[in-house]
């Protein structure tokens, strides 16, 4: 079966050509997905020829995106294939995390590791290969923050204009500095993410630019290749669970895409679990699976978080989401502004760091655990999303005891390490170092 997009509605199932510059259904508005047939290789050869790909100075095989492209077949040719060498994250053990988090064991997938510091680079590279093979010489996006420094950067990369839309005073300035680096027209607007993308939606149509935001399937499509590589970093185990942010939900819906398809495709026997972690003052999905009627999705109008890669509203890819929550028997989870705080600054003792919306998985999966729904000897894999530099004013501000949330309740820095100035006086230092 040749590439196709797909309506993700089970009473729709409308095909449109690959090649349709569209991101919803015209005929019942549904979102859309990428499907194929079948590669042609076995998934004992598939595996082989991925792992001998580590090996090539190929740009294609250096990137942990295209080197898996058998998995992800909508392109006919790739000669015009912009790779950044993204994907190659590390799986990262973290002892005092595990501690922390009521497990035995904990292992990170630390999306920061990315060229421009997140996982957004996944799928960035697929969405702009379809924006080139499309003709198209403008690309958008509504962010806040990480998604418009990935695609400021591969856009640019690949000769195209940039235009990045986002709600003026609701940013890490770590992230709108990329943006500003990597060339992009930056347009900060009066609204929130979720009214600015309905504004954007409505440009793009008009004026012909090619939308890459979350909703675009190839972007899901790139996103898919981090549960591939990490079930290749992993010799094929399956883990029990699968931990990660979610706020627009595409990578819910991407890693649930990729897990069935892998599953389907003879690459692994089962599905992990799937638990999804929401901010408490962004938790949308998290009311919905706690509602009776889950058939739509009540929006919070105003959504606040000093996680800001996760303060979102109204999550347009939350059909996708429930489907792969349901489907792999997963949970949904949200967890305090405090919670996610003291997580982010224990992912930091572990050596490793993380943008807060990334510590959203430690916090809530101490509350799981707590609850008894993951085991404590559990096989856990927790998704960090972006780079510790994307927020370092939050950092400072958490270590000094200056950290607020949006509703004006000062942080407690439990885990606080405040800078401390001291006179020029080697007898004094000495002293104070030998405490």
């Amino acid at each position: 079966m040749p590439a196709e997009l797909a309506c993700f509605e089970e009473r729709c199932r409308a095909r449109y050509p690959i090649t349709e510059v569209i991101y919803n259904c015209p005929r019942c508005g549904g979102l859309l997905e990428a499907v194929y047939g079948k590669p042609a290789q076995p998934a004992e050869e598939l595996k082989t020829l991925w792992r001998a790909r580590r090996g090539s100075n190929a740009p294609l095989d250096q990137s942990g995106v295209w080197r898996y492209r058998e998995f992800l077949p909508f392109l006919s040719e790739y000669q015009g294939v912009v790779t950044l060498r993204e994907g190659n994250t590390p799986l990262l053990e973290a002892r005092q995390a595990a501690r922390y988090g009521g497990l035995e064991r904990l292992v990170f997938k630390h999306q920061g590791f990315n060229p421009t510091g997140s996982f957004k680079d996944n799928g960035m590279t697929c969405g702009v290969a379809q924006a080139l093979r499309l003709g198209m010489t403008r690309v958008a996006c509504v962010s806040t923050g990480n998604t418009s420094a990935s695609m400021a950067a591969y856009s640019s990369a690949a000769g195209l204009q940039p235009v990045v839309f986002i709600p003026h005073g609701n940013i890490a300035y770590g992230k709108l500095a990329q943006a500003l680096e990597y060339g992009a027209r930056t347009l900060q607007v009066e609204a929130n993410f979720d009214q600015i993308l309905a504004l954007v939606r409505q440009l793009a149509e008009r004026i012909g630019i090619y939308l890459l935001n979350s909703m675009n399937p190839f972007r899901i499509e790139g996103q898919k290749t981090i549960m591939l590589e990490m079930m290749d970093q992993r010799d094929w185990r399956v883990p029990d669970w699968v931990v990660l942010p979610g706020g627009n939900l595409g990578n819910t819906s991407a890693f649930g895409k990729a897990l069935r398809e892998m599953r389907d495709l003879g690459l692994i026997g089962r599905l992990p679990r799937l638990a999804v972690i929401q901010a408490e003052g962004a938790a949308p999905f998290y009311d919905l699976l706690r509602a009776p009627d889950r058939s739509r999705l009540i929006a919070v109008e105003h959504p606040q978080t000093l996680a800001t890669a996760i303060r979102i509203g109204d999550p347009v890819s939350w059909p996708k989401a429930l489907y792969e929550v349901t489907c792999s028997g997963g949970v949904v989870e949200k967890v305090t502004e405090q919670e996610i705080a003291d997580a982010k600054a224990i992912i930091g003792r572990c050596g490793i760091g993380c943008e807060p919306a990334s510590a959203a998985t430690l916090a809530g999966i101490r509350k799981l655990t707590a609850a008894g729904t993951i085991a404590r000897d559990a096989d856990v894999v927790a998704v960090l999303t972006g780079n510790v530099l994307k927020d370092p004013d939050y950092i400072y501000r958490y270590h000094t005891g200056a950290l607020e949330a949006p509703d004006g309740t000062r942080i407690m820095p439990n885990f606080g390490n405040s800078p401390k100035v001291v006179p020029n006086d080697a007898d004094l230092i000495a002293g104070l170092l030998s405490q």
